[in-house]
Formats: structure tokens, C-alpha cells, sequence
């Protein structure tokens, strides 16, 4: 079976991690509820790598930033569209964080959608 994934990548400075976790956790359960497969929220930890190329750089980290890394997995990109339009709407997403004081800039983060290419399970 051939599933979808959007991916995200996104700047947070540590003190924010419990507020993020907080609405994440809340998230998942959300995305769950509409039909995702799974749904993960990592947190940087093992980062600086020699000779490779920072998560920090990638996501443009301020020096005070770590990185979140995100999956969700759906069964197909015709499901991934119609999960997320039901998300969406949810009005549970909305009332997750302050609008006016969000855990992490929204415009700083990587998003993007994924055609699974290898799969192990």
C-alpha cells in the first residue's frame, strides 16, 4: 500500500515546548479522529551532526531554537485531502493556542506533502 505524508519543520524556542506539546497532543487526537494513519511530533535532540547539515539550519533556528519534526500519514493524497478539509473545519483546531501569541511562527515553518516511496512495516 502506497500512503501520503505531509511533513513539517519548524523553529521553537525550548520554553515554548510544553505549550506546543500541549496543542500537538490535541492536534493528533483531532487528525486521528478524521482517519489519519499516525501521527508523530518530535522535538531536536541529537542535532549537531559533523559534516552534515543542521535540522537548526535547515529551519532557520535562532540561537535561543530547537526543532519540531512532524508526520502525519495518511492512506492516499485523495484521503490526506479530504482529512485535512475535515480538520480544517474542525472547530477544535482553531481554539488550540492564542492567535495573537502562538508557541512557534507559522511562517517559519516547512510544510509539505509526500509521496511514500519506501516503506517499512
Amino acid at each position: 500500500m502506497t500512503h501520503y505524508v505531509d511533513g513539517f519543520l519548524l523553529p521553537i524556542a525550548p520554553e515554548k515546548l510544553p505549550e506546543y506539546q500541549k496543542m500537538a497532543n490535541n492536534a493528533g487526537a483531532v487528525w486521528k479522529e478524521h482517519g489519519a494513519i499516525a501521527y508523530w511530533e518530535c522535538v531536536g535532540d541529537d542535532l549537531d551532526i559533523q559534516d552534515m547539515t543542521s535540522f537548526r539550519t535547515s529551519a532557520g533556528c535562532k540561537d535561543n531554537e530547537t526543532v519540531v519534526i512532524a508526520w502525519i500519514i495518511y492512506p492516499s493524497r485523495e484521503e490526506r485531502d479530504r482529512i485535512n478539509a475535515l480538520v480544517m473545519a474542525d472547530p477544535r483546531l482553531a481554539d488550540m493556542c492564542d492567535k495573537d501569541n502562538p508557541p512557534f511562527d507559522f511562517k517559519r515553518m516547512a510544510y509539505g506533502g509526500f509521496k511514500s516511496i519506501v516503506s517499512y512495516q
